[in-house]
């Protein structure tokens, strides 16, 4: 921190000490004014204070502070080669909020070039001629974080789909924002929801890579502007997250990032439609969750998310084919958890979108740090489903086969059994009436025999 900074500060704790409040106005971009100096300048570094007390409050405390009637600065004080300027703070109860922290002074814009006021939107308009580069507005992110230029509420100000934009670049490039330009999206937050439209922040949200898009979600909600553009996911952080046991760990929407992270792994890192769909597959428990003999249940929330999230893309402008898919998507998320049959396993096949579905199911277990032991056997069953349904099964079961041929139990069945499977696959059976005329026939040559 530059020194007459340092010495503005002291005096702001004497005033503060007497009871007025002050404090240095902008301290960040005087911090930028004084830094830019050049030696042997000839007038004299400044340092603009606004504060609580009045004209003589000042005199009485501070001997040396010169009146300035007629001035925009009701006081200036000259210590040790710094020139320090008080500004009446706002203090009226009716007043509007950002007024009672003075941003920039007429002196402190005096003070800069024509082109930095412009770039510091302190004229009240932004670039006079938009370029459309994604990157106006920021400063050169090579800096290693993302920053608004100029003041970052006055830039945001005149285009608020910047907020938006500048959490999009921190997911992207996995990169922190700059503490001051994330205070002012966060300020910004309920004016992002009124002001910009739910198609251009959705254009905004089209650019995040899918492998990002946690993280994109993350920051929506910690800026408070997922909660005004889909409360309905936000609102899972309420809802408690519980594993098989019954034991809650966490909440969903904590669990839906988790999702949304592992998701694009193995194979799936551009899907950008599939990691959108994660983003919804739980939000049916927000209105199916029911508490109830010491344990949370969800019933029917898939099928009940999949009509929910098909009343949230409306409202945020999707296409209706790629709404269509996302809603078949959470609606069937659930069929791969269940273990299933063979048969299980060609229905399963048929409801279409099966290698996201499945990756929907991994993700979920990986997230929730669950046992594989249904997933890996419903993988084995998938190749099984490429075969014939004949030649997965005899046509006849065991008891069948000895109603049949008159046997009594024994390893006879079984190679009967098998031998009617292989015949079923070669094509010498194809029906129950020829089922049973081959295991009468083997029966009777294994008896000759």
């Amino acid at each position: 921190m530059h020194q007459a900074l340092k010495d503005a500060v002291s005096i702001c704790k004497t005033l503060l000490r007497n009871g007025y409040d002050a404090h240095v106005i902008n301290a960040p971009l005087q911090e930028r004014l004084l830094s830019a100096r050049r030696p042997g300048q000839a007038d004299a570094p400044a340092v603009d204070i606004a504060c609580e007390a009045t004209g003589e409050t000042l005199l009485k405390l501070f001997p040396r502070v010169n009146l300035e009637d007629g001035k925009r600065a009701m006081a200036e004080m000259e210590e040790d080669g710094v020139l320090f300027r008080f500004y009446p703070l706002e203090s009226a109860d009716a007043g509007h909020p950002e007024l009672s922290l003075l941003r920039v002074t007429p002196t402190m814009a005096a003070q800069m070039s024509p082109r930095e006021r412009l770039q510091l939107r302190l004229t009240g308009f932004g670039s006079p001629t938009p370029t459309g580069d994604q990157y106006e507005g920021f400063e050169d992110l090579k800096g290693g974080d993302i920053r608004l230029v100029g003041l970052p509420d006055e830039t945001l100000r005149h285009d608020y789909l910047l907020a938006v934009r500048a959490l999009r670049f921190a997911a992207n490039f996995d990169a922190p924002i700059e503490p001051n330009t994330w205070m002012a999206i966060v300020r910004a937050s309920v004016r992002v929801n009124d002001y910009v439209p739910a198609r251009d922040i959705m254009e905004e949200w089209r650019k995040v890579a899918a492998e990002s898009m946690f993280r994109f979600v993350r920051l929506l909600y910690e800026a408070h502007i997922l909660q005004g553009l889909i409360p309905e996911v936000a609102a899972l952080v309420c809802v408690p997250q519980q594993n098989d046991k019954g034991e809650c760990e966490g909440n969903v929407f904590e669990h839906t990032l988790k999702c949304m992270e592992h998701y694009p792994e193995e194979g799936f890192h551009y899907d950008w439609l599939g990691t959108m769909a994660m983003l919804f597959h739980d939000v049916g428990k927000l209105f199916t969750a029911e508490y109830f003999d010491g344990r949370w249940t969800y019933y029917q929330h898939h099928r009940v998310g999949a009509k929910v999230t098909r009343k949230i893309l409306r409202r945020l402008h999707f296409a209706q084919e790629d709404a269509d898919l996302i809603c078949h998507l959470v609606n069937h998320h659930m069929r791969f958890h269940f273990m299933m049959t063979d048969r299980g396993i060609r229905r399963f096949k048929a409801v279409g979108e099966t290698p996201r579905l499945i990756a929907m199911a991994r993700a979920d277990l990986q997230a929730r740090e669950d046992s594989f032991t249904s997933f890996n056997h419903n993988m084995k069953y998938l190749g099984r489903a490429e075969t014939p349904e004949q030649m997965l099964e005899p046509l006849l079961n065991g008891n069948e086969i000895m109603e049949e041929t008159r046997l009594s139990p024994g390893p006879l069945v079984g190679v009967i059994r098998d031998a009617l499977l292989q015949a079923q696959i070669a094509g010498e059976v194809t029906d129950r009436d020829s089922a049973l005329a081959f295991v009468r026939q083997y029966a009777g040559n294994a008896a000759a025999d």
